[in-house]
């Protein structure tokens, strides 16, 4: 949902479970403080097509993968050596989003090979185990043409939850091998488990935004989620056992109002979310953040006891995203990336040695979104 996250930045002046912890709400004030106090070093060393903020000491030789373009949400396969994403890149013949692979050192040529049809809009590709297959989610069955992007309904910034998004498997050639959701409404943001076991995704069969885990194959379906409130974005920690998600939690008579008349629209508005853990049967649910603001596209660090995740809570008007690590309890809140603009989908490789992300650095004042490529040093 890459254009979702770019058209929140540029609308924002330019974007019953286990309960927390009492305490939940002072840990992250006080880890937030120390994060807007932090000095920013304003100095980068730039290198071949690549810029590197001092501060992002994590992140270790830097280098840029995609070079125009709106790209993100790449992912690893499970032998690290490809990575898949969504690209809008009129240059590649892609109006809006679609599915392209490359080796982790880049591609060759005038652009990556395309995987999914081309038609209607996709998002959310995750390699297959066996790393021959993936899959993503797709409306092309519905409508072959790129569905309107909405903006804002009566004044507020809002996401598209377009209902003709089915979830797909498709070889490394482009041929969808199969159909692996046949629900009416919508059907994305599937990934799977690091045992190659399972898929997570996103769907509206309810009548609300849930999650829900099938076997690798499409069957077993088990309902995750059930509070009212956007429920998406999910990945399995290392050992398969759980989920990190974002969420929205409507609470008053208005935000509940607010939420059910956009869904009926197949909207949902994102300005917040926050970020919570349960077990892949949906018990011991954990709310992990308590920020305020954006905070989304979560992944769990290769120990499992925390989570890397972009936010825009330090930036107070908003137009700035970044990624930062948290641990499980909501301790520990650190800022891992420094651009000024927009840094998210952080995704390790299934070793732990490196992180993908996106980001607008190194574009030249443009607005493209690029994917970068970095080693990780703890």
């Amino acid at each position: 949902m890459l254009k979702t996250y770019l058209l929140l930045i540029a609308s924002i002046v330019f974007f019953a479970c286990n309960s927390p912890k009492e305490d939940q709400s002072n840990h992250n004030e006080t880890e937030k403080e120390n994060v807007e106090n932090a000095p920013h070093q304003n100095s980068i060393t730039e290198g071949d097509q690549l810029i590197h903020f001092q501060n992002e000491t994590n992140l270790k030789n830097i280098k840029q993968l995609t070079f125009g373009g709106d790209n993100a949400e790449a992912y690893f396969s499970y032998d690290n050596k490809y990575l898949v994403f969504q690209a809008t890149n009129p240059k590649w013949q892609a109006q809006c989003d679609q599915i392209f692979y490359m080796p982790i050192d880049g591609y060759e040529g005038d652009q990556p090979p395309l995987l999914s049809t081309g038609k209607g809009r996709t998002t959310c590709s995750y390699f297959m185990p066996d790393g021959k297959s993936i899959i993503y989610a797709s409306t092309h069955i519905g409508n072959e043409e790129c569905p309107e992007v909405p903006r804002v309904v009566n004044g507020k910034y809002v996401w598209g939850i377009f209902p003709d998004f089915d979830i797909f498997q498709a070889d490394l050639d482009g041929n969808i091998i199969k159909k692996l959701t046949d629900s009416p409404g919508y059907d994305a943001e599937a990934t799977i488990s690091p045992d190659g076991k399972k898929i997570v995704f996103t769907s509206t069969r309810s009548g609300d935004l849930e999650l829900y885990v099938m076997d690798i194959d499409g069957s077993n379906l088990v309902q995750v989620t059930h509070d009212l409130g956007y429920d998406g974005g999910a990945f399995f920690s290392p050992d398969s056992k759980k989920l990190v998600f974002r969420a929205s939690r409507p609470k008053t008579d208005e935000e509940i109002k607010t939420y059910k008349d956009l869904l009926s629209q197949g909207l949902v508005q994102p300005t917040a979310m926050e970020l919570f853990v349960c077990n892949i049967d949906g018990s011991d649910l954990t709310q992990v953040t308590s920020l305020g603001g954006a905070n989304w596209g979560p992944y769990f660090h290769p120990s499992g006891e925390k989570i890397l995740f972009c936010s825009n809570h330090h930036s107070k008007g908003g137009r700035q995203f970044n990624i930062f690590s948290i641990n499980l309890d909501g301790t520990g809140l650190r800022q891992i990336t420094f651009d000024s603009v927009f840094d998210a989908f952080p995704m390790f490789s299934h070793d732990g040695k490196k992180l993908v992300f996106s980001s607008n650095r190194n574009n030249g004042g443009t607005r493209d979104t690029n994917v970068f490529i970095a080693d990780w040093v703890e």
